[in-house]
């Protein structure tokens, strides 16, 4: 799975599934945009471990959910490497609590970052990758996408716009060579799963066939056979990575 010569844009990789996706495209020859909203120095951080490789990576900070920043985050991209062959759509907000007790500014944060923010950054890049007939989109969605979780209503009800979007704009772009896919992950160890008690994290545990949570390396794996060669007929899927979680 050779990426030499692509340029990829991967929206939140200063940490998390973003920073997993970035180190895993950078590894088979990617040079790789790290975006950042706000934590410069994790960003930097991803920035020098690609570089210590003898791979190609540069930090921009943008507010996906902004739409002239997303404009923007394209753009400093495509002037930095002259293109961008690959987009991955990664940042993304959770909120875990009920929806009768969630306020208009919470649920306007999810909403304008996990599905304006995925809009918005498509919607800057498109063009080139129609002109050049040739390019790659892959959203991270969420397993809750695929059936909602209870306590996470905004959220399921973001991914699952997520998923109708990726396979309504796989229709559209397809006729320009362009794939769109996304991957539904499963519960994977990272930050923002970290607010899970050790006794709920057992009872998780409990629903996944595989025994264990899902690593950001899974995911990245995952991202990675979707931009290579060996996927070039696959387009408008929502691939789920999940342990066969029940």
């Amino acid at each position: 799975m050779n990426l030499k010569n692509k340029v990829a844009v991967i929206t939140g990789a200063s940490r998390g599934i973003g920073r997993g996706i970035a180190l895993e495209l950078s590894n088979a020859g990617a040079s790789v945009v790290i975006n950042y909203v706000s934590n410069e120095k994790m960003a930097e951080e991803v920035v020098k471990e690609i570089t210590a490789l003898g791979r190609s990576a540069i930090a921009i900070k943008a507010d996906v959910s902004d739409f002239q920043q997303a404009k923007e985050l394209m753009e400093k991209s495509k002037q930095h490497y002259g293109k961008i062959d690959i987009l991955i759509n990664n940042a993304g907000v959770s909120h875990n609590g009920l929806f009768m007790d969630m306020d208009i500014i919470n649920i306007k944060k999810i909403l304008d970052t996990d599905v304006l923010g995925i809009m918005n950054t498509t919607h800057a890049v498109m063009n080139e990758m129609i002109y050049r007939k040739s390019g790659i989109i892959v959203n991270i969605s969420s397993i809750w996408g695929n059936c909602g979780a209870s306590c996470e209503a905004v959220y399921s009800g973001a991914k699952s716009a997520v998923n109708g979007f990726t396979k309504a704009l796989a229709k559209e772009l397809g006729p320009s060579n362009i794939r769109v896919n996304a991957i539904a992950p499963g519960v994977i160890d990272t930050e923002m799963n970290g607010w899970l008690s050790e006794e709920e994290k057992a009872e998780l545990m409990e629903d996944i066939p595989l025994g264990r949570f899902g690593t950001t390396k899974d995911i990245a794996n995952a991202v990675l056979f979707l931009c290579s060669d060996y996927a070039n007929y696959i387009s408008g899927q929502i691939i789920t990575v999940d342990g066969a979680m029940i």
